[in-house]
């Protein structure tokens, strides 16, 4: 044989067998199955308490709590009998929402761009890499004057929380958007960087007043180490990567320093909802909590905006109690226009409301914080698309990233100016 062939001929090789360790390394979900049902019964509570406590074959969308809930499941393969006969045996109604996740994730991937894809080819109809959005940032900060770069700090991993500044006007109070702090999400960071182009390029003069009324700090993926496993090992993660005995990873919106350890946490590492072994016990909380409470008073800080998945909903503090916030009434209100105005672009509907009243109990939460400790009043967590009963659930198709966009920026563009109608930026 030749040598040019036969050094083709092992290329080819090489390359099977790579990338047979990079398929045979992937977390994979064929056959497993989304499961959407009803709770009326104490019993029907406690038997899903007791199989999300007992089981590490099922992924929990929230927890049991009461009867009359709704209550979202994943189910591995080999558990679809199982569940199926608890389903039958305690009469709880349910739907099967999707019945092979790993077909979802597959058909996403098709519009995912590969780790190489330069920055200037970022778009809004894929998904892309932390490298590709970080060449992006870097773009922006070349074309624009007006930008300067923000690093948070560092990851678990060494990887740095980045973000950028936008100021045109001395003197403006500013917003601080926060993104992808749940690895999975990656709706998020997808949004956080339309709405960012969005304030740089727009002609709607709404939005150009939005750029030159008031400075933006955006944070595409303030969570880099898990974004960049939910790309090359397991589109599901949630959390961080750092390792906790057995199990890796904490729940960074749950790391805060806001009734930590509270309802709506664990204390077991293993859960997708560890609260993390002390307040700030993360690199990437405690850099959050540490750049903010150094720049929130100089930079003039005065609203804080967290962009996850999905439920559709916009909510305000608190997670963890239902005691109502001293300006709960405000916020209620301007959640109620920014959801109308929301809805006005493409017709998705949202709710509003506290977060301990519209999805579930939850502390140690970055919004929560900001509007505990820092003193930030308007303070907001977007769910974004798709509804609870979503079939698509975090692997949201990459299609709706710009209708996403377009929606998020008219809901951004009636908080601003409700709240400052009500004098909160005076």
């Amino acid at each position: 044989m030749p040598p040019r062939i036969l050094l083709l001929f092992l290329s080819l090789i090489a390359s099977v067998v790579v990338n047979s360790c990079e398929i045979a390394d992937k977390a994979r979900y064929d056959n497993y199955r989304l499961y959407r049902f009803h709770l009326a019964t104490e019993d029907q509570v406690k038997i899903m308490q007791e199989l999300e406590e007992k089981s590490d074959s099922y992924i929990f969308i929230g927890h049991a709590r009461h009867p009359n809930q709704n209550l979202t499941v994943i189910a591995a393969a080999h558990k679809v009998p199982e569940i199926e006969d608890l389903f039958e045996r305690y009469q709880m109604s349910r739907e099967v929402l999707v019945y092979n996740i790993q077909e979802k994730i597959d058909d996403e991937w098709d519009n995912v761009l590969p780790k190489r894809t330069p920055g200037y080819q970022l778009d809004w109809v894929h998904y892309f890499h932390l490298e590709t959005i970080n060449q992006w940032l870097d773009l922006k900060l070349k074309d624009h004057d007006d930008l300067t770069p923000v690093v948070l700090g560092n990851s678990y991993e060494g990887r740095p929380i980045r973000g950028v500044k936008l100021s045109r006007e001395t003197g403006n109070t500013a917003v601080f958007v926060e993104a992808g702090i749940h690895a999975r999400e990656w709706i998020s960071p997808a949004t956080s960087t339309y709405l960012l182009n969005q304030l740089l390029t727009s002609k709607d003069t709404r939005v150009q007043e939005l750029a030159q009324n008031y400075d933006w700090f955006f944070f595409p993926v303030v969570n880099p180490d898990g974004y960049v496993y939910t790309f090359e090992k397991d589109r599901l993660w949630r959390k961080n990567r750092k390792p906790y005995g057995l199990c890796r990873g904490v729940d960074l919106n749950r790391n805060f320093n806001s009734s930590w350890n509270g309802p709506g946490t664990s204390p077991d590492p293993c859960r997708y909802d560890f609260a993390g072994s002390s307040i700030n016990s993360e690199p990437e909380a405690e850099a959050i909590s540490r750049w903010l409470k150094e720049h929130v008073k100089e930079a003039r800080i005065k609203t804080f905006l967290s962009l996850h998945s999905y439920s559709q909903l916009l909510m305000f503090p608190f997670g963890s109690t239902e005691a109502k916030v001293k300006n709960y009434n405000d916020l209620r209100e301007i959640g109620e226009k920014a959801i109308d105005a929301l809805a006005k672009v493409h017709g998705t509907k949202f709710k509003t409301g506290s977060i301990i009243e519209t999805i579930y109990p939850s502390s140690g939460g970055s919004s929560d914080w900001a509007y505990e400790e820092l003193g930030i009043d308007i303070s907001y967590t977007f769910e974004l698309r798709g509804p609870p009963d979503s079939i698509d659930m975090f692997i949201l198709p990459a299609n709706q990233i710009t209708p996403v966009g377009e929606e998020t920026l008219e809901a951004f563009i009636t908080i601003m100016g409700a709240a400052q109608d009500k004098g909160y930026y005076n």
